[in-house]
């Protein structure tokens, strides 16, 4: 059933329909994860939450690389210009075509990355979080 609705309720809605839980692709997933941070020494385990970080923080670059760099050559440059609209050319629909394929793969891939980040970056810090409390 398509829906517009996130993981999240897609996940949900599997998750009411099965019978068996734990066989859920998703969650073994998510425990084979949880698993191997729990493996890991308070120290590394820190060091890795560190760089989650960056990696949730850096992920900024991309839709600025692709939305700034084709948009500063197009305004800076004439000669582009006159290829582009050149009289019945066709040029400038594909290049609008090119570079709306380009940011749309670029946000969705933005966006994907964000979300593994705080998902290992909530897990690491409730690991942690276990750890101090025990």
């Amino acid at each position: 059933m398509f829906s517009f609705r996130g993981d999240a309720h897609k996940l949900f809605l599997t998750l009411k329909g099965q019978k068996e839980i734990h066989s859920n692709k998703e969650l073994k997933e998510t425990a084979e994860i949880k698993s191997f941070y729990e493996s890991l020494d308070s120290k590394t385990l820190q060091l890795v939450h560190y760089r989650m970080i960056k990696e949730r923080n850096g992920m900024g670059i991309i839709p600025i690389f692709i939305t700034s760099i084709p948009w500063l050559l197009f305004l800076i440059s004439g000669k582009i210009q006159d290829v582009i609209f050149k009289d019945g050319s066709l040029l400038w629909a594909i290049f609008i075509s090119l570079y709306l394929i380009l940011l749309t793969i670029s946000v969705i891939f933005h966006f994907k990355e964000k979300a593994w980040a705080a998902f290992h970056i909530e897990m690491i810090k409730d690991i942690l979080g276990e750890r101090e409390r025990k």
